[in-house]
């Protein structure tokens, strides 16, 4: 699973040839969840609250290069690492 940005301890990373909807796992410590792209919202698994609210900060910064990166592994391109949250 390539990681396309960490900060704060949570790692966001995206699958090749994942299923729809499109969306990027986080990781922090033993919680994990996908994030569906287009909606900002917990498709499966959970974060704490605290750390939901930045990964969705992120997530509404980086949109658009995180549905260019979906495309990318899509094809099985190599994804682009994206900004982490500052």
């Amino acid at each position: 699973m390539p990681e396309i940005s960490r900060f704060f301890g949570i790692i966001i990373s995206m699958f090749y040839d994942e299923h729809n909807p499109p969306h990027f796992h986080a990781r922090y410590g033993e919680y994990k969840a996908e994030i569906g792209i287009d909606t900002l919202t917990v498709l499966v698994g959970h974060l704490p609250p605290r750390v939901l609210g930045l990964v969705i900060e992120w997530a509404a910064l980086h949109r658009a290069e995180l549905l260019a990166d979906w495309e990318l592994a899509r094809k099985h391109a190599e994804l682009k690492k994206i900004a982490p949250l500052e």
